[in-house]
């Protein structure tokens, strides 16, 4: 049993690493898109919205297909998707960069939605704790993509190649999960579950809290993945430094992805620990963007303890706030299918602010004022409530008592 379980942890691991390269490989290489591809401000725009807007329409599907095929099956499906995707991105063919970058945020979506409610089956006891492994391995996969994406494309001789090389990652990890995936019987797959009820979940508060607060927060996130080099390189980096500077920034994610969750279980509920990495992400924006250049790294460090535990807790919030695997899956979708869209919202924002001539400078103080706005969400997301269907009625109620209460109360 615990050499299964073990097997499936590193299964995890090596498909987390996959699921931001697709991302941050691009955000250090668009001044260069922008020279020799000619893409404008607002095109570069599109570019780095894609693939989250397919992430978002796309997670919704997971549990469909995981209904269809099962869980294991689903998410084998995503990772073949995820290699056409950056194989294709990277074809000399009008038009392909986009459909690539799309394709791969739509597998993305997938995989990351079938993750949460994977964990939530095999290890229902450390899902929270394990969920901040898994994010942990998702910052080291996008801090491989952001610090390597230059190099690689230097050492291949073009964009183009360095963007297709992230597809053996890819390919890589579909091949150890297609081996070594859990083999489980029918009657316990998440895909036999009865996926009654996933509207319903719509119809409560909680729902919406945490959707908006992992829409704002993943916001931020691909802003930073999308324009952070491309705003460093406007305040006079070189596009190595700034590609290396997101790096470190998301490097620094993997401590915080990996404590957040535990940081968060010292406390009665979760909201210390939100309004914490919040402020962190607040900070390191204000040092990176409006603070001189001296702050550069202490910007950095505090952007990724920020960005790296408000995500893992995003994610944490989607185990916590589910009573058994099934909702889990289901809130999964629908948070992230909704978080993400509205994430998607950010890239494409800053293109066209940039594109009609504003400073970084601003666009920080806007990025903050949502963070504001963010924090909101988090006081109302972070409390100890609990989505629960098992007497045949979904209900909310407070994890820490007995009590159930069919509808969400102050």
């Amino acid at each position: 049993m615990r050499a299964r379980h073990s097997v499936f942890i590193a299964l995890m691991v090596i498909v987390g690493l996959n699921l931001r390269p697709a991302m941050s490989s691009v955000a250090p290489l668009l001044n260069r898109l922008q020279e020799v591809a000619g893409l404008s401000a607002a095109s570069a725009g599109v570019l780095t919205t894609l693939p989250v807007l397919f992430l978002g329409l796309a997670a919704p599907l997971a549990p469909i297909l995981a209904q269809r095929i099962g869980s294991e099956r689903a998410l084998s499906a995503a990772l073949g998707l995820l290699m056409t995707g950056l194989i294709i991105r990277g074809l000399p063919f009008p038009g392909v960069l986009f459909l690539g970058s799309a394709l791969s945020g739509a597998a993305i979506g997938l995989a990351g939605t079938l993750l949460p409610a994977l964990v939530k089956r095999q290890l229902p006891q450390s899902a929270d704790l394990l969920t901040g492994l898994y994010t942990m391995a998702l910052c080291l996969g996008g801090a491989l993509g952001a610090g390597l994406s230059v190099p690689l494309t230097h050492y291949l001789g073009s964009w183009q190649a360095s963007l297709m090389s992230w597809a053996l990652l890819a390919l890589a990890a579909l091949v150890l999960w297609v081996i070594y995936m859990p083999r489980t019987p029918t009657t316990a797959s998440l895909a036999s579950l009865p996926q009654a009820g996933a509207l319903k979940l719509l119809g409560q508060p909680l729902t919406w809290y945490v959707m908006l607060f992992m829409g704002i927060q993943s916001s931020m996130a691909y802003i930073v993945f999308g324009w952070l080099p491309t705003l460093l390189v406007y305040r006079g980096y070189d596009e190595a430094s700034a590609g290396w500077t997101m790096a470190i920034s998301i490097l620094c994610q993997l401590a915080s992805a990996l404590s957040a969750p535990w940081l968060a279980r010292l406390g009665r509920d979760q909201r210390p620990a939100l309004l914490c990495v919040l402020l962190c992400t607040a900070c390191g924006l204000s040092m990176l963007l409006i603070a001189p250049l001296s702050w550069q790294w202490p910007g950095a460090v505090l952007l990724g303890l920020g960005q790296g535990g408000s995500f893992s807790l995003a994610l944490s919030l989607l185990v916590l706030r589910t009573a058994n695997a099934r909702l889990s899956g289901q809130l999964s979708g629908l948070v992230q299918g909704g978080g993400y869209t509205i994430a998607a919202l950010g890239p494409f924002g800053v293109g066209l602010l940039l594109q009609h001539g504003v400073s970084g400078a601003q666009i920080a103080w806007l990025l903050i004022a949502l963070l504001i706005v963010c924090s909101g969400f988090a006081l109302l997301a972070g409390r100890q409530r609990c989505l629960d269907d098992s007497s045949g009625q979904l209900v909310v109620h407070n994890s820490g008592h007995d009590d159930r209460l069919n509808k969400e109360t102050p």
